[in-house]
């Protein structure tokens, strides 16, 4: 079976340049802590599935990816674990991918499926109700 993948050239792949962007209200988020907290009302960009926001700044410790896959979301730590680049999701694809060569590529549990990356990549927990979506950034070890 083909691994699937996100539709990047030759240009984009050499210099990392990943498809998803930041919420385009940026303050449809804040982070608290050891959280984040996304209002969904204004992030129309988790609206469909494999949208997806990623997250930076705003005092947060790390940058956080968040993929809606169906009535389901799911946050990564937003850093390939082969050569810190950024993910995307792969549409129609149980998956999110490095934006780099390398093509790692990740499941919804940060699982290795393919390329470069030997070790998964750090999931988070989220939880959504009433039209807000947290993100526990604590990981244990």
């Amino acid at each position: 079976m083909d691994t699937p993948s996100t539709d990047r050239n030759l240009f984009q792949r050499l210099l990392g340049l990943c498809a998803t962007r930041p919420p385009a209200d940026q303050g449809a988020w804040t982070f608290d802590g050891d959280r984040v907290v996304l209002d969904l009302n204004r992030t129309p960009e988790l609206a469909s599935p494999y949208g997806a926001v990623r997250l930076e700044g705003g005092g947060l410790p790390e940058r956080v990816l968040v993929v809606r896959d169906g009535d389901a979301y799911h946050a990564f730590r937003n850093r390939c674990t082969h050569a810190g680049r950024r993910l995307d999701p792969v549409p129609g694809h149980e998956c999110v991918q490095c934006c780099s060569m390398g093509k790692s590529t990740f499941d919804w549990e940060g699982r290795v499926l393919s390329g470069s990356a030997a070790t998964p990549v750090v999931t988070f927990p989220v939880t959504a109700a009433d039209n807000t979506l947290t993100v526990s950034l604590h990981v244990a070890m």
